[in-house]
C-alpha cells in the first residue's frame, strides 16, 4: 500500500513540476532567450516586462489616443497606432516591442512584406488570431495552405467581370434608396446636415444582401448588427495576454461572443440551406453571390465524384459570414473617408463631378462606365493609401525563418503596420493628399472598388457636400479604420 502511494505521490510531483517548467518557460525562460536573439541582430525594443509585455502600455497609449480627437491635417498614425509610433520614434524602423511573453518585429519594407504575404505556409495567422477571427467569420480570409486554395478556386466564379456587371444595377438600388432619405432631410433651400457613416454602413450591408444573398438590408440587419458587437468584442479580446485555453472559461465576454456566433450560424444557415433546397428543386437563383458560390461548389463535386472537393454547408455559412463582413466594412469605409477627403478638397470634388456627368450625365452608373472614371479611380486609390481599411497585419514564426538579413527564430510574431508603409515620405514624398499617384492599393477586391465608385458617382450626380462645423476627426480601428465619432456632412442639391 505504502509502494502504491508513493509511486502516486512521485506521479504527482512530476506533474507539477512539468507544468511548473512549461508556465516557468512560457512566461520568463522563452521570452528572454527570443530577446537576446533579437537583440544580437541590431534589432531594439523595451526590456521583457514579465507575462504582460508593453500591453499595458499599449493599451493605456491607445485610450489616451482615443480620448483626444485631431485636426483633419493632422497625421493619423499617433492617434490609429500610438504605441508603433513612439516605438519608432524611440528604436528606429529595426525595431520590435511585446504582445504579452511574445516579441513581435515591426517590418515596414514593402519588399518583405510581399514575401511575407506570399508565403502563407510559412508565415501563418497567430493562434489567438485564428481563435478569434473565428468567432467573426472562419472563410478564404482565414484559411491557409491547400484549404485557402481549395477555398479561393471555389469562390472566384462569384467574382468574375460578367457577375459583377450583374450585382451593379442591384447596388444601384441601395445607392438610390438612401439617396432618397437624404433629399426628403433637405430643407427649402436645399441643404441638409447629415452623418453619413451609418447611411454609409446601411448602403454598403444593403447592398450586400441583395448581392449576395438577393435579399433586402430588413432580412440581413441583425445579423450586420451582431458581427459589428463581434467586431468590437474581438479587438478588446485580442490585446489581452494569449492564455491557452483561455476562451473556454465562462466569462461574460466569452459567453457573448460564442452567443453572438451561434445566432449568426443560424440565420445564414437558414438562409443556405433555403437555397440549396430550391436549387435542387431546379428553383435556384445563380445571380447573386450565394447562388453562384453553390453553383460552383456543386460542379466541383460533381466533376470529381467526391464532397471532398468541395465545401460543405458549414464552411458555405462561414464563407457566407465572410461576404456580410469583409464586403460590408471595406465598402462603407472607402466611402466614408472619399467623402471626407472630398469635402477638404472641393477642388477634386469639382474634377470628378465633371468627370461623373462626362460618363454619366444624370443617368444610372453602369459596369461599362465605370471603367471611364479615371479621376473617381486615382481618388480612391489615394483614399486607400491615406486611410487603409487594415492599418497593420500580424503573421506568426513557427519555426527558423530568413527574412532579408534578419534570423528569425521561432516563436516571434510579425508586425507589418500598412499605415506606416503607406504613408512614408521616402517612397511617397509626402503623406498628403495627391491624386494624381495611381500605383497603389492594386489588392483592393474588385467588386469593393466597383461598388465604391457606383456610390460615389451617384452622390457626386445628386450632391455637392462639405465638411460641418460639427465634424470630428477621430479615426480609430475596430477591425477596420472607422470614424469614431462618425462623419457630419453639409449637403447641398445640386
Amino acid at each position: 500500500m505504502e509502494f502504491v502511494h508513493q509511486i502516486f505521490a512521485t506521479a504527482f510531483i512530476s506533474v507539477v513540476l512539468l507544468y511548473t517548467w512549461r508556465i516557468l518557460n512560457w512566461a520568463y525562460i522563452s521570452p528572454k532567450r527570443l530577446e537576446r536573439l533579437l537583440r544580437k541582430q541590431g534589432l531594439k525594443g523595451n526590456s521583457y516586462r514579465l507575462v504582460s509585455g508593453d500591453l499595458k502600455e499599449l493599451l493605456k497609449m491607445a485610450g489616451e489616443a482615443k480620448s483626444k480627437p485631431i485636426n483633419l491635417d493632422d497625421d493619423i498614425k499617433p492617434r490609429v497606432m500610438a504605441f508603433i509610433d513612439k516605438t519608432f520614434q524611440k528604436y528606429g524602423n529595426e525595431s520590435f516591442f511585446w504582445i504579452g511573453p511574445r516579441p513581435s518585429v515591426i517590418i515596414t519594407d514593402p519588399e518583405l512584406i510581399k514575401e511575407v504575404m506570399t508565403k502563407s505556409y510559412q508565415y501563418q495567422k497567430p493562434k489567438n488570431s485564428k481563435i478569434l477571427t473565428k468567432l467573426l467569420a472562419e472563410g478564404v480570409t482565414s484559411y491557409e495552405g491547400d484549404k485557402w486554395a481549395k477555398h479561393r478556386k471555389l469562390i472566384n466564379p462569384a467574382f468574375h467581370l460578367e457577375k459583377l456587371k450583374m450585382m451593379i444595377p442591384a447596388f444601384c438600388l441601395s445607392c438610390d434608396d438612401v439617396l432618397n432619405i437624404w433629399e426628403n432631410s433637405l430643407s427649402p433651400e436645399g441643404t441638409c446636415e447629415v452623418d453619413v457613416w451609418p447611411y454609409l454602413q446601411n448602403l454598403s450591408s444593403d447592398a450586400i444582401s441583395r448581392t449576395a444573398f438577393g435579399s433586402s438590408y430588413q432580412e440581413g440587419k441583425r445579423i450586420f448588427k451582431l458581427q459589428r458587437e463581434q467586431a468590437e468584442n474581438i479587438v478588446k479580446a485580442s490585446w489581452s495576454i494569449f492564455i491557452p485555453g483561455w476562451r473556454f472559461v465562462p466569462t461574460k465576454s466569452n459567453n457573448r461572443m460564442k452567443e453572438i456566433q451561434k445566432e449568426v450560424q443560424s440565420s445564414i444557415r437558414s438562409l443556405v440551406n433555403e437555397r440549396v433546397k430550391a436549387m435542387k428543386a431546379g428553383e435556384g437563383n445563380n445571380k447573386d453571390l450565394l447562388g453562384i458560390l453553390l453553383e460552383s461548389n456543386f460542379q466541383e463535386i460533381e466533376q470529381n465524384g467526391n464532397k471532398s472537393f468541395g465545401m460543405s454547408i458549414d464552411e458555405v455559412v462561414e464563407e457566407c459570414k465572410v461576404f456580410y463582413f469583409a464586403g460590408q466594412e471595406t465598402t462603407s469605409v472607402l466611402l466614408v473617408w472619399a467623402l471626407v477627403l472630398l469635402s477638404k478638397y472641393p477642388d477634386w470634388q469639382i474634377k470628378a463631378r465633371e468627370e461623373v456627368l462626362q460618363v454619366f450625365g444624370n443617368q444610372t452608373p453602369d459596369y461599362g462606365g465605370l471603367n471611364h472614371l479615371k479621376i473617381v479611380t486615382m481618388i480612391l486609390y489615394e483614399v486607400l493609401r491615406l486611410y487603409p481599411p487594415i492599418v497593420a497585419l500580424d503573421r506568426s514564426v513557427n519555426e527558423e525563418t530568413k527574412l532579408g538579413k534578419l534570423t528569425l527564430p521561432a516563436g516571434v510574431q510579425l508586425t507589418m503596420p500598412t499605415i506606416f508603409v503607406h504613408q512614408n515620405p521616402e517612397t511617397w514624398g509626402t503623406t498628403r493628399w495627391n491624386s494624381n499617384r495611381t500605383d497603389v492599393a492594386k489588392g483592393c477586391l474588385k467588386h469593393t472598388r466597383a461598388k465604391a465608385k457606383v456610390a460615389l458617382a451617384m452622390i457626386l450626380q445628386r450632391f455637392s457636400f462639405e465638411l460641418s462645423p460639427s465634424y470630428t476627426h477621430a479615426p480609430h480601428t475596430i477591425i477596420t479604420l472607422q470614424p469614431q465619432h462618425g462623419a457630419h456632412l453639409l449637403l447641398h442639391k445640386l
